[in-house]
Formats: C-alpha cells, structure tokens, sequence
C-alpha cells in the first residue's frame, strides 16, 4: 500500500488504536446517489463492472462526496459465477436470477474453475486503475461466501426462506460437501486475485448464513469457512466476515481465522464484546435510521461510537446497505460526525 494511501481503516482494522474511528458504508457506491443513477439510466450493473473506467468512477464517488476511509469495489456477488457454469442473470427488481439451479451431484460436478486473468479481468483491472492512480484510501474487495452462493444457484434466485437450499443439505449432504468444496476454492482463487491486484481489505459477505442455526452452521458451513481464511491467511490483508440477521453466529466467525467481525444491528456492540468476541468489530447503524431526523441519527451514532472505542478495533459501518432513499447529504454529515465526534473522545482517553 502507497505511503499516500490513510491507514486508519487497515489499522483499525488489525485492531489497533487510531486517532479516529474509521467509517465506510456498504453499499456507498450506488443506488442512493444521483450520479450513479444517472450513469445506471445507460448502463447495466454488468455493463458497468465490464468498464473499468467507469465501474472505478462509480467505485470512487462516495469516497470523494462522503470523505470515507475506505473506498469498496463495485460489484455484484455474482461476478464470478458465470466463469464457472452458473447462468446468472441480474434482474430489476428481483435480484440474481438463475435458469440452471443446483439440484443434483452431476450439477455439482459440472461446476468449473475459476481462471481470474481470463474470466474477470476486467474486476483486476478496475483494482488496478484505483489503487495504482485514483484512490488515496484502502480498497475493500469482496467475495460471496459458500453458503449465500449456493443459495442463489440452488433456490433459482433470491429467497425468503431458503427451504430448497436447507432441503439440499440435508437430504443430499454429500452433494452440499462437494459443493461448498467447489465454491470455497472459487473464493480463494478470487479473493487472492483480487490482493494480487492490489485490494488491500476482503470481505467476504454471508448475507443469508443466518438462516441456519449455529449446529447447522458449524456441521454444513464452518469447515469450508476455515479452511477458506486458512488458505488466505498468508496474503497479509484484513479479513471482514459480514450477515445479517446472524448475529446468533457472531462467536463462531469470531472464533475464524479473521480479522473483523461485522455485526448488523440487533446486536449491540458491548454485547458482542461481553459475550466473547475478541476481534475488530464492524457495525451496526441500521439503515433505516438514516432517514429518522439528525437528531436521532446522532444519538444512535454516538451510542455505537462510545461502545466501539471501549477498546480498540473498531470500524463504524451501517448492519446491511445503504439502500436508494437515503439522501447522500445524510452520508456526508454523519461521516464528519463519526470523525469529529470519536476524535474528541479517543484524544480524551489518550489523555488519561
């Protein structure tokens, strides 16, 4: 990472002690932003990601409008899954839709590889042209986790209760090990792709893992997650685990060979911390409260600010995404506030 490049997030991140609580916002990059929808009137999420000029315009526009610490790459969870023989298709207002489903071990076995340099290098070269000459934070990278993969290819497209998927485990547990084999070494293989390239933070999101119970989790998930940050664990970058609604899970990640624990907000962060989570944590404004007036926006903040810097390692973030009716003007100030407001606070412990 260039000298030119701030570090708080990274530190932060390795849990150590910053001047100021580091902030960025999933999904920052996108559909709350004028410009961005502006850009979206032309151009198809795939079309942009295919466009590294573009997608790194789009990549960097909060940092520029938000001042945040970190800059995260835009793109979909899905990107590396058509190199592999799933047939996904981004549709408005749905989601991932995908006209091949999982639902034998002969579909697990047509599964390919991954071949990073031939099947997205478009996603490398957008990495690239951020972090060798545009941005002067850190930029996150971002995998899906085996769990939510398969459970867009086995349900057929997004899902409120996973039941196929859950089906799936259960009854043909030999199959679901096969393939969480095959998307475990597609994540490594991505993930590594994208350090190489010059990421220098991963998260790796299992947005519906909490569907799952923590016996399920730890017999159907776990061992995949292991060995995953296992096999990363040499590239010398901060790994962030991410659900929602998982907060039943958070000691099992915690107890990953990670960095960062990301919380969304049904569980507070002293909690988390009192129940034996160790490691940075990430969170956890709901989103929602983005559109409650200032006043309570700060209140909330101020809580999950003062729980943070209990003891270092601590990243603001919201519990899920941004989504397209925040006003950007909010993301600006609360950011300024975040800065300032734990600022104060940390210069004051420091000064004990």
């Amino acid at each position: 990472m260039s000298k030119q490049v701030k570090d708080t997030f990274i530190k932060a991140a390795k849990g150590q002690q910053t001047d100021y609580v580091p902030v960025w916002y999933m999904r920052q990059a996108g559909r709350s932003q004028p410009e961005y929808r502006a850009i979206k009137e032309k151009y198809s999420l795939f079309e942009i990601t295919h466009q590294p000029e573009l997608c790194a315009y789009v990549t960097k526009l909060p940092v520029d409008q938000y001042d945040v610490d970190a800059a995260v790459l835009y793109k979909d969870i899905m990107t590396p899954l058509p190199a592999i023989g799933v047939d996904v298709e981004i549709k408005s207002g749905i989601g991932p839709v995908i006209e091949n489903p999982i639902q034998s071990m002969d579909d697990v076995s047509r599964l390919g590889m991954l071949h990073p340099e031939q099947d997205i290098k478009y996603v490398l070269d957008t990495i690239k042209l951020l972090t060798t000459e545009q941005l002067n934070v850190p930029l996150i990278g971002f995998s899906g986790a085996p769990f939510t993969l398969a459970s867009y290819m086995i349900e057929g497209g997004p899902s409120k209760n996973y039941h196929k998927t859950k089906a799936f485990m259960y009854a043909k547990p030999e199959a679901w090990y096969a393939l969480m084999e095959k998307l475990g070494d597609m994540v490594v293989t991505y993930v590594k792709a994208q350090i190489s390239a010059g990421a220098s933070a991963i998260q790796i999101f299992d947005s519906w893992v909490g569907a799952l119970n923590v016996e399920d989790y730890r017999l159907f998930i776990k061992p995949v997650m292991k060995r995953i940050f296992s096999e990363l664990a040499n590239e010398n970058v901060p790994f962030i685990m991410h659900g929602v609604g998982a907060s039943h899970l958070a000691l099992e990640w915690n107890d990953l060979p990670l960095d960062v624990v990301g919380l969304d907000w049904r569980l507070p962060i002293s909690k988390a911390r009192k129940m034996g989570i160790t490691k940075a944590v990430q969170g956890n404004l709901d989103p929602a409260v983005l559109l409650a007036p200032w006043s309570v926006i700060e209140e909330r903040a101020k809580t999950i600010i003062e729980q943070g810097i209990e003891q270092p390692g601590f990243i603001f973030n919201l519990g899920h995404g941004v989504f397209p009716d925040v006003d950007p003007a909010v993301l600006k100030r609360l950011t300024g506030f975040i800065h300032e407001y734990s600022g104060d606070l940390l210069s004051k412990l420091v000064g004990k």
